[in-house]
């Protein structure tokens, strides 16, 4: 089962290097549009510093990409830690879970991004998250 425990965390990984490149994609593009040259750029310029100058759209996918380096830390952690303690169906399970819902809230965040939506999949995400979280525990103390 721990193959099946860490494969989607890897899924997450590749997704989250997909949306890198489609951020990166899209900067550019804006970058162009608005006939910013790099080169000029000052000094520890960063893409937050973009927020009210570059067109939202392009914005999103940067921020949806921050959101991937943030809360799946934790899953990431927490799929390890199940794979090594004997993950059981139902946790690799949630983790499919947890996967699909981020990569909803990425696809919403970046093309459409009202925040209703956006909140629904991130609370459930979340929730599944602290499931495996508290399984993950359960795991290691023995109560699994």
């Amino acid at each position: 089962m721990q193959s099946q425990m860490l494969a989607p965390a890897a899924v997450l990984v590749l997704w989250s290097l997909i949306v890198m490149a489609w951020m990166v994609v899209t900067r550019m593009g804006a970058f162009k549009a608005m006939g910013v040259d790099l080169s000029k750029s000052p000094p520890g310029g960063r893409g937050i510093n973009l927020d009210g100058v570059a067109p939202d759209k392009a914005q999103w996918k940067s921020h949806n990409y921050n959101h991937l380096m943030e809360q799946p830390t934790l899953f990431y952690a927490t799929a390890i830690i199940l794979a090594l303690a004997g993950a059981a169906d139902l946790d690799v399970k949630l983790a499919w879970a947890y996967v699909g819902l981020r990569v909803l809230h990425s696809l919403w965040q970046s093309l459409v991004n009202t925040i209703p939506v956006r909140f629904t999949l991130f609370g459930l995400s979340s929730l599944a998250l602290a499931v495996l979280a508290v399984r993950a525990v359960m795991a290691t103390m023995g109560h699994a």
